[in-house]
C-alpha cells in the first residue's frame, strides 16, 4: 500500500518538474501546444491499434483459438489512451511506449513471466497411481453404500 502512495505522489511532482522545465526550455505557449499534440496524436494512434487488436482478436477467434493476447492488448492500449490524455511528458511516454507493437509485447511478456513464476512456485505433488483389476470388481463404491 506505500508503494501505491508513493507513486501517487511523486507521478504528478516529476510530470510537474518536467513541464517547468521544458516550459523554460521552448515557453510556456509551446509546452501546452506540445501536450495537447500529444494527447491527440496517442489517442489516435491508440484507437487505430486497437481497431487492429480487435481485429485480430476476431481473427483467434475465427481459427477457434482464444484471443488472450488481443485481451491483453487492448486492455493495455486502452491504459496508454488514458496516460496519454492525462496532462505531462512522462504519462506521455509511457503511454507512446504502450502503443508501440514491439515495446507493448515486451511490457505483456515481462508481466506474464512474473505471475507465471509465481504460479510454478505452488506446492504441486507428483505420483502415479496403477489399477488392480482383481480388486476392482469386488469393491463398491462409495455411491453405492450411501
Amino acid at each position: 500500500m506505500n508503494a501505491v502512495i508513493l507513486f501517487i505522489i511523486t507521478v504528478p511532482l516529476v510530470e510537474i518538474y518536467l513541464m517547468i522545465k521544458i516550459g523554460g526550455m521552448i515557453g510556456a505557449l509551446n509546452t501546452i501546444l506540445l501536450i495537447f499534440f500529444t494527447a491527440i496524436t496517442g489517442v489516435y494512434f491508440a484507437r487505430l491499434e486497437g481497431l487492429n487488436a480487435i481485429r485480430s482478436g476476431f481473427n483467434q477467434l475465427l481459427k477457434n483459438e482464444v484471443p488472450i493476447y488481443e485481451i491483453i492488448s487492448g486492455a493495455t492500449l486502452a491504459f496508454a489512451a488514458l496516460l496519454l490524455i492525462i496532462p505531462g511528458f512522462l504519462t506521455d511516454l509511457v503511454g507512446f511506449l504502450l502503443i508501440i507493437p514491439i515495446t507493448r509485447k515486451f511490457f505483456i511478456n515481462s508481466i506474464f513471466s512474473k505471475f507465471n513464476r509465481k504460479k510454478n512456485d505452488e506446492n504441486i505433488i507428483e505420483g502415479s497411481f496403477e489399477e488392480d483389476k482383481q480388486n476392482n470388481n469386488n469393491k463398491k463404491s462409495h455411491l453405492d453404500e450411501l
